[in-house]
């Protein structure tokens, strides 16, 4: 997936045997692996690691796979900003192309607060560095309800709520681009 310059390779496994360790008895078991574009995975891969794994628990149907592991694997190839977004989208679109039984898409939307109000969608690294804030949501496909939001930076709730509902709007494009890419996978 490469919304701009930024791009994520995503590839899922499973569901297969679990470790014992990691078995579950009511559900699969979700991993996510977010791997950067050089060298080992730090503190910031595994906090985004952890967002991306509750965000794909809340629409995996883990409970028709009990006792079993899926592992959701995320190369970074190129940041240029809007990572975070780029990595749900690319997740979803893997978990959708493996045929795993979702309760809903979500999609990934990344937003900055300019220093003189304004929202500005899908932000560049520099972008991101003038802003006041970044926010990040995860948008469910169903009501368009919320699934996961974090933030970089200070803004008021009334400038959050603005910023959530131009992702929202926003997600509708990306939803499009959803279905237009399983329609064309599977015309062929």
């Amino acid at each position: 997936v490469c919304p701009g310059d930024t791009s994520v390779l995503a590839g899922v496994y499973g569901p297969a045997e679990a470790k014992i360790s990691k078995e579950l008895p009511d559900r699969a078991a979700l991993e996510v692996l977010l791997r950067p574009k050089v060298g080992l995975p730090g503190v910031l891969e595994r906090s985004r690691e952890q967002l991306l794994r509750q965000t794909c628990e809340a629409v995996v149907l883990g409970v028709l796979h009990p006792r079993t592991a899926v592992s959701l694997v995320l190369q970074v190839l190129s940041d240029a900003g809007s990572l975070l977004s780029c990595c749900l989208n690319a997740a979803c679109m893997a978990l959708l192309d493996a045929g795993l039984p979702l309760t809903a898409l979500f999609c990934g939307v990344t937003c900055t607060l300019q220093p003189d109000g304004a929202i500005l969608l899908d932000p560049t690294a520099r972008q991101e560095q003038e802003a006041r804030a970044t926010l990040t949501f995860a948008i469910a496909s169903t009501g368009r309800k919320v699934l996961m939001s974090t933030t970089k930076g200070s803004c008021s709730v009334e400038e959050m709520q603005h910023c959530l509902a131009t992702a929202q709007r926003a997600a509708d494009t990306i939803f499009q681009f959803y279905r237009d890419s399983v329609s064309r996978r599977y015309s062929k």
